[in-house]
Formats: C-alpha cells, structure tokens, sequence
C-alpha cells in the first residue's frame, strides 16, 4: 500500500537514497538505501512516521497532513543589537544584568 507524502522518483544510475523534506521542501536528510532489503526500507519507512493508507484515495487522518515532516530547528533567542551595533555578550543564567 501506498505511503502519504513519500515519492519514489527512479533515477537510472543514482544510488538509492531516501531524501527527507520540511514541509516546506527542505531537505533534512538524506539516508543512503543500497545496502537495504525491501524489509528493512518497509521498516524504516514505518520508523520514521510515514502513514500508509489502506488504499491510494484513502482520506489522510488530519495528524498525519505533515508527516513525517520534523519539526524545524529551534533558534536560539534574537538579542538586540547595543548603541553601537554590536550584540551584548552572553550571560549566565544566574547572573544580574547589572553585574
């Protein structure tokens, strides 16, 4: 049965690779499928959240719409340039911004 959001393009001469997308077709990853079964890459596909749909048309539950699309990074707090363009240092967490 078919899996949602996963497609296989061939590509003669290239080596099989899955190739992970962000839901805004980012790649995330790309994991090399040579040296795999077809067992092993049924289970991969089933490990990394892919849903499969009991037939082609069948309707997608709505928690399933995005995967198995990761979640995007998570950046680390902006700091507001100082006076003169540069950005304050960094300070411990138990440290006063007076200090």
């Amino acid at each position: 049965p078919p899996s949602h959001n996963l497609e296989m393009k061939h590509l003669p001469g290239a080596d099989p690779e899955l190739v992970l997308l962000s839901y805004r077709y980012e790649e995330l990853e790309r994991i090399p499928l040579s040296d795999m079964t077809r067992e092993e890459i049924n289970q991969l596909v089933q490990e990394l959240g892919f849903y499969r749909k009991e037939t082609p048309d069948a309707p997608v539950p709505e928690e399933f719409q995005f995967a198995p699309a990761r979640p995007l990074p998570t950046l680390p707090p902006y700091q507001t340039p100082t006076a003169d363009g540069k950005t304050p240092p960094e300070r411990d967490e138990g440290e006063h911004p007076d200090l």
